[in-house]
């Protein structure tokens, strides 16, 4: 039960990390067009040429240590378990690659987000293994 949890709490924080990260600080420092709506996949899909370079930045900030939260909040509740924090860091590197197999970009985005998305699972690893206790 305590793995169920610890998998759940690490989702949600993981995903509230990219929240803040990505919509309130990046959003905020690089404004959307006007008329934007960032949680419309469509609009996303035909107007990514608009939106600000330093939001995409943010976009990609979010997603590594938006991943690396989450695993280490997962294990954290965990304590003797890897395997919360791995589903953490698995769910989070497939919602980063569907996110660039969705939405067109350059190809500076999606290269670094995917390879910062590995990144972020593997310093999440490693913070993770050094939490837990037997």
């Amino acid at each position: 039960m305590k793995n169920i949890l610890a998998t759940i709490v690490g989702f949600i924080v993981a995903s509230l990390t990219v929240y803040i990260i990505e919509s309130l600080i990046g959003h905020n420092l690089f404004p959307l067009p006007d008329g934007a709506n960032a949680m419309d996949m469509e609009w996303l899909k035909h107007n990514m040429d608009k939106i600000p370079i330093g939001s995409k930045i943010f976009v990609v900030i979010a997603h590594f240590v938006g991943i690396i939260v989450g695993m280490f909040a997962a294990v954290k509740i965990s304590k003797q378990s890897m395997i919360p924090s791995f589903i953490v860091g698995l769910l989070m590197l497939a919602a980063t690659c569907f996110n660039i197999i969705m939405l067109p970009k350059e190809l500076w985005f999606t290269i670094s987000d995917g390879l910062l998305a590995i990144a972020g699972f593997l310093i999440g690893k490693t913070l993770a293994q050094k939490q837990i206790t037997m």
